[in-house]
Formats: structure tokens, C-alpha cells, sequence
């Protein structure tokens, strides 16, 4: 096995959320706030304990973003129907107009990550890291509920 592996997967994530966050700066908005926009179009009407979660900050920080967020008028708080403590996070008709040049940016991101691999070099890569996120997503749980079981 190649001892290199976990490191260039490290590396490659950190160069990749530093460009995002370099290109996302053009539309003055944070890497965090942009994460949660859109988040917030791949899985709407979610708490925002979930939203949390998904752009990996603690429930507080998150709290802090959308109330930038709510201010400038970008997101709205609701009720949540299944837990009275809990908040539904959804975009509002300004934010949305913030949300295709974000995808934009997403989308080029891709580009460029792949620039010269070809489409079977760019499936097999997908395919191999699905796999690892698999693995770890697995060894994950072991360690979470053997640490639940002591």
C-alpha cells in the first residue's frame, strides 16, 4: 500500500477547500456560509442541527452563520413540526439568486480538479473514492459503537 495515500487525500482536500474558499470570496460570502447555502439547496426544510452536521461546525457556530445569514436577508428560520426546540433553515428568494454562481463556481472547481484526466480516469477516481469514504464510513461506526458497548 502506498504510505503516500493518506496524505495526498489530505493534502487534495485542503487545497481544495482553500480554493473554494478563495473563489467564494468574490461573492462576499465565507467557505462556511457558502457550504450552508448550499447545503441548504441539496436538502431543504432540515434543522439545522442536521445542517450542522452535513458542513461539519458545532450547532453554536451554525447558530452564528445563520444569524448573519437571517439578517442580510439570505435564509429564514421555521418551526420545526417534529421538535418544538429545533429550527427548519430555508433559503429565501434573495438568497437564491446567490445560489447559481455559487453552483458555478462549484461546477468550474470540478473542472479544474480534473483537468487532465480523462472521463475513465475521472470515473475510476469517483469510484475509488466512493469506496474509501465506504471504508471509512464503516470503520467509523465499528469505533462508535464499540465505544457506545464500554
Amino acid at each position: 500500500m502506498n504510505k503516500n495515500l493518506g496524505y495526498l487525500l489530505s493534502d487534495s482536500g485542503r487545497l481544495l477547500r482553500r480554493t473554494f474558499d478563495q473563489r467564494v470570496r468574490r461573492l462576499d460570502l465565507t467557505a462556511v456560509q457558502a457550504r450552508l447555502l448550499l447545503s441548504l439547496v441539496k436538502f431543504p426544510d432540515r434543522n439545522q442541527a442536521f445542517h450542522a452536521e452535513r458542513i461539519e461546525v458545532e450547532p453554536i457556530t451554525l447558530t452564528r452563520i445563520v444569524d448573519r445569514l437571517e439578517e442580510a436577508g439570505w435564509v429564514e428560520r421555521a418551526p420545526d413540526p417534529q421538535d418544538r426546540r429545533a429550527r427548519i433553515l430555508h433559503l429565501t428568494d434573495k438568497s437564491r439568486e446567490i445560489v447559481e454562481p455559487l453552483r458555478g463556481i462549484v461546477d468550474r472547481l470540478v473542472e479544474d480538479m480534473a483537468k487532465g484526466l480523462s472521463k475513465a480516469d475521472a470515473a475510476t477516481l469517483v469510484t475509488l473514492l466512493e469506496k474509501v469514504s465506504a471504508n471509512l464510513s464503516t470503520q467509523q461506526e465499528i469505533e462508535e459503537s464499540a465505544n457506545g458497548a464500554s
